[in-house]
């Protein structure tokens, strides 16, 4: 499984720029470039305990990603193979303005 470092610190999911759902799914499926782009994942960190109750739990370092991004060398069989991936999006409000980073086009 990838490392993962996410900066969407917005995302109910984010500990400490760690993941604490365990698995993602990067979308864009007819991507060419990063932001073409995002994490399907992403919830955004609410006003109320209710919400942010559902990720509880620490972050984890190493988790598995689902990746519909078809046209990244790293994509085999809709799963992620880099050694480490980059989430970014650190203001973002929706799964939209998230992006992998680490999305290589080959």
């Amino acid at each position: 499984m990838p490392a993962l470092s996410c900066s969407a610190t917005t995302c109910i999911y984010n500990k400490q720029e760690l993941c604490s759902k365990g698995d993602i799914k990067i979308g864009g499926s007819n991507a060419h470039k990063p932001g073409e782009t995002c994490c399907e994942s992403f919830q955004e960190r609410g006003q109320d305990a209710m919400t942010n109750s559902m990720a509880s739990g620490m972050g984890c370092t190493n988790i598995a990603i689902d990746c519909e991004a078809q046209n990244c060398q790293f994509n085999e069989s809709c799963k992620c193979t880099a050694g480490g991936i980059q989430i970014s999006g650190s203001e973002a409000c929706c799964c939209d303005d998230t992006k992998c980073s680490s999305f290589r086009c080959g």
